[in-house]
């Protein structure tokens, strides 16, 4: 990818809507916009960061475009650190495409994936962390997930991996100058003490674990409503989603399809799945469900094992106890609003040990559902909220933070064993290394079209 070049996409999602943006990065960038904007005003030039209204012509015919709002963003003041032109179009998709064609034929070229956001981490205008975070922050499906992307684009991670490699940096100076000097040039050597390094591996280690909790903010997980026939999973469904999704009738077997639905419960994008009610299949498609449902559960990070409250025990219910006992499980007794005939404490001997407190709920009424949902967020995240703490959620960020505590850890050790310095200081150059992956600072370009490849045309 050449920076000399100029670059131009559509901004705004693909369809119909009341404004179209494209963008145009590069030295030509306002000298493309010169040829085909016409102002309402006379203007002599346009002037950086403010809004012009006039129309969008054709250099080659003449024709009348669009009618436009055109901002000029002058090198550094941009996104990408490069002279930039936003073209406020009306939104569709015709005239975006007449206006791009107008644009390139100019002299621009269509931008790859994620091409202007690659030149604004190439610009020094993001670091590497900076810029996952405007994906993260585009693809975000909930406000903490939402919050977690704003920390990142606004370098909260960064600030951390960089405040690390400085205590890193300064113990490797420290190696590096007994290494250079004598005790007779007025300089000791380093006393072995370990403690500086313990500490650092502990952070790093810390951050690291975080990435879980961060996976499970950006990605979200998925959840699996199980039981016989009859017992309320549409209804609960219906529930969580607060609309009626799936049918709801007393006729056991309604179900014979699953239904998926993504809802936020505590902050965490979770794909609720509905499925068939498990028991001896009467007919084939029935049979063909009940095989969908096993499939589901497979694949789950929860199951939700609903079970009739105003009912005793089924032959049924203690099929899908002894499948789904291995999952991460939550035990939800139904039709609290009924009296009970469940033995709950028969219930608690068949669950393992590490399954959550049996949940008492009224899929009907809508009772008990924040006691739910809450504990669907706390079996998800597995670990308590600490505040505003820094986490990843990135694989890639967490294989960085391992390798660089890998490399502390080697080096403590030989502190320890009394190996030569030189070897220290190369375990310390390395977890330097590992460390500046995350935010850019040694990333190959492998890496970066890995990254930038999953950016759509025009971010």
């Amino acid at each position: 990818m050449s920076l000399r070049d100029t670059i131009a996409a559509i901004a705004t999602p693909p369809g119909v809507g009341g404004i179209g943006v494209i963008r145009i990065s590069g030295p030509e960038a306002e000298g493309i916009a010169l040829r085909l904007f016409r102002p309402s005003s006379p203007l002599e030039g346009l002037v950086s960061h403010r809004l012009h209204h006039g129309r969008i012509v054709s250099p080659e015919t003449g024709d009348v475009l669009d009618e436009a709002l055109v901002t000029l963003l002058k090198a550094p003041r941009s996104f990408t650190g490069e002279d930039t032109v936003e073209l406020h179009c009306h939104g569709g998709p015709y005239v975006l495409r007449t206006v791009l064609e107008e644009i390139l034929r100019l002299g621009a070229r269509l931008a790859e994936r994620g091409e202007f956001t690659k030149r604004a981490f190439l610009n020094d205008r993001l670091d590497l962390a900076q810029a996952e975070a405007v994906l993260d922050l585009i693809n975000a499906r909930t406000r903490e997930g939402l919050q977690a992307a704003v920390g990142g684009l606004e370098g909260r991670l960064s600030g951390r991996i960089d405040a690390i490699r400085g205590r890193v940096i300064d113990l490797l100076a420290g190696i590096e100058a007994a290494i250079d000097f004598t005790a007779e040039d007025g300089m000791e050597p380093p006393d072995g003490g370990t403690a500086p390094l313990d500490a650092l591996i502990d952070e790093i280690r810390t951050l690291a674990a975080s990435y879980h909790r961060g996976k499970v903010l950006r990605e979200g997980i998925g959840v699996v409503i199980a039981g016989r026939p009859n017992v309320g999973k549409s209804s609960l469904l219906n529930r969580l989603l607060g609309q009626r999704r799936a049918i709801v009738t007393p006729v056991p077997g309604t179900t014979r399809d699953f239904i998926e639905e993504t809802v936020d419960i505590g902050g965490i994008p979770v794909r609720l799945t509905d499925t068939a009610g498990i028991r001896p299949p009467g007919d084939a498609v029935e049979e063909a469900g009940i095989e969908l449902v096993w499939e589901r559960i497979a694949g789950a990070d929860i199951v939700l094992m609903l079970l009739d409250g105003s009912a005793e025990l089924a032959e049924d219910d203690l099929q899908i106890i002894g499948q789904v006992r291995e999952k991460p499980l939550l035990a939800v007794i139904n039709k609290r609003d009924l009296p009970e005939r469940l033995d709950v404490g028969r219930l608690k001997g068949l669950l393992p040990p590490s399954v959550p407190p049996v949940i008492r709920i009224s899929a009907k009424y809508g009772e008990g559902l924040e006691s739910l949902e809450e504990a669907i967020r706390s079996l998800a995240l597995a670990t308590p909220s600490e505040g505003d703490e820094v986490t990843i959620s990135h694989l890639r960020h967490r294989v960085a933070l391992e390798a660089a505590a890998e490399h502390l850890q080697l080096a403590r050790d030989g502190m320890r064993d009394g190996i030569p310095p030189e070897l220290t200081a190369i375990d310390l150059r390395g977890a330097l290394e590992a460390l500046g992956e995350i935010t850019g600072r040694t990333t190959t370009e492998d890496i970066l079209a890995s990254i930038f490849a999953n950016f759509c045309v025009g971010k």
